[in-house]
């Protein structure tokens, strides 16, 4: 049978008493005028990663991001430097979209030497500078050097790209992610380059589906028919809780061991595990990736499973210590829908079996994942009812206590700063 690992001893959340321990409100889920609120308090200011340098890893190389919740499209682009720049997707002279292929609404990829309109065919440099104008001697007064294409901050941390819609980021990216996220420094990220990502619209508030996350009190039951009979049933029976948890300024961190899943009873897996020698814990022939930094299995959980870092608002890295990890993203699109993404980084295969190995395990994550977006939908709409509006949560759900006092705080900051006071 497997063995599931129990907390430290004391209450997580006597840890953090600002939080409380008081049954929570989830009316920043459901209330449109909070969301409104929110795009700017939040998502406005704080520092959202939007990819990684593996996308655009030569000069010239492109990518575009749609975001909704600010309302804009940006052009992601590494210049002729070797830096990366980032664009709102605008065309200087009437509006035009300047970056997208067939549709408009899509996001696109690609390499080019200048950025050119579609419409009038005004170009722009990897810098963003305007270079050509068709027809300049029929405007007036025209100075290229003032239509450029308007920046983003941006800032690279570990091959994440991050930027920033504050007319003047509030902290340096660095700064912003605080101790306990670049104690993850020196994790070979950009060793794990083979890719596999998935997109979900989900009609549920962001917050709800990070929610899901955060905790591991679920895990039991509602994927109780993705492991074999034998395994739910002792796992539903034992229930789980995760050995740590921490807070660190506006991020968390929630951390647990894990199984060497090859080593247990042939009954407790599926014959297609045996076959792939892979499954939701990742490839069992793990990459030796050396030292790993001191900023992982902070509880020193032997055998270790995974560290889920969630950096504020919207972004989560998963690290498996199978030698892979995990992105999520959770884009608001309204106050009750977002575009979830996720994506699966593994060494780059070597063989063919090492390539299904991986293939199995991001199919088996993204099932587990869809599970959870099943069920959030169901939440949204029942909490969106009214009928209830008080929920307990215990002692293993301390993070989703943090996130909603962590974005109520973030939106009653915005709003005394607006107010002058």
């Amino acid at each position: 049978m497997p063995r599931f690992p129990k907390p430290a001893e004391g209450s997580w959340t006597e840890h953090y008493p600002q939080l409380g321990t008081a049954p929570v409100s989830y009316e920043d889920s459901i209330s449109p005028e909070f969301y409104e609120v929110e795009r700017a308090a939040v998502f406005k200011r704080a520092w959202l990663n939007v990819g990684r340098v593996e996308q655009i890893p030569r000069t010239g190389n492109y990518f575009t991001k749609e975001l909704k919740v600010v309302n804009t499209s940006i052009i992601v682009v590494r210049n002729r430097d070797g830096k990366v720049n980032a664009f709102h997707n605008i065309c200087r002279h009437r509006g035009n979209k300047l970056v997208w292929d067939d549709d408009p609404r899509a996001e696109s990829s690609g390499t080019c030497r200048q950025f050119v309109c579609k419409y009038h065919a005004w170009r722009y440099d990897l810098d963003g500078n305007l270079t050509f104008v068709q027809q300049e001697e029929e405007f007036f007064d025209l100075d290229k050097d003032r239509y450029g294409l308007v920046p983003v901050h941006c800032d690279v941390w570990e091959g994440f790209i991050f930027v920033n819609f504050a007319a003047e980021p509030e902290q340096p990216l660095r700064e912003f992610l605080g101790p306990m996220i670049t104690g993850l420094e020196g994790y070979p990220f950009g060793r794990l380059t083979s890719r596999f990502s998935y997109r979900s619209e989900v009609k549920a508030n962001w917050k709800l589906y990070l929610d899901a996350f955060q905790e591991f009190y679920h895990a039991p039951v509602l994927h109780a028919n993705q492991s074999p009979a034998k395994y739910s049933q002792a796992a539903a029976e034992a229930g789980f809780e995760a050995p740590h948890y921490r807070i660190d300024g506006p991020h968390r961190l929630v951390s647990t061991s894990g199984v060497r899943v090859w080593e247990m009873d042939s009954e407790m897996r599926k014959p297609i595990e045996d076959i792939c020698r892979s499954g939701l814990f990742g490839p069992w022939d793990g990459p030796d990736l050396g030292e790993m930094p001191a900023g992982l299995n902070p509880a020193k959980c032997d055998p270790w499973g995974l560290d889920s870092f969630q950096l504020f608002p919207n972004f989560v890295i998963l690290i498996w210590g199978q030698g892979w990890y995990l992105t999520y993203h959770y884009w608001p699109t309204s106050h009750n829908t977002h575009i979830f993404e996720g994506s699966a980084y593994f060494p780059e295969p070597r063989s063919p079996r090492d390539r299904i190995a991986q293939e199995l395990a991001a199919a088996s994550f993204k099932e587990y994942g869809l599970q959870d977006a099943n069920t959030l939908e169901a939440t949204q709409m029942m909490v969106e009812s009214g009928y209830v509006d008080r929920f307990p949560l215990n002692d293993q759900e301390v993070l989703l206590r943090h996130l909603h006092r962590e974005t109520a705080d973030w939106v009653s900051d915005y709003q005394r700063k607006k107010a002058g006071v």
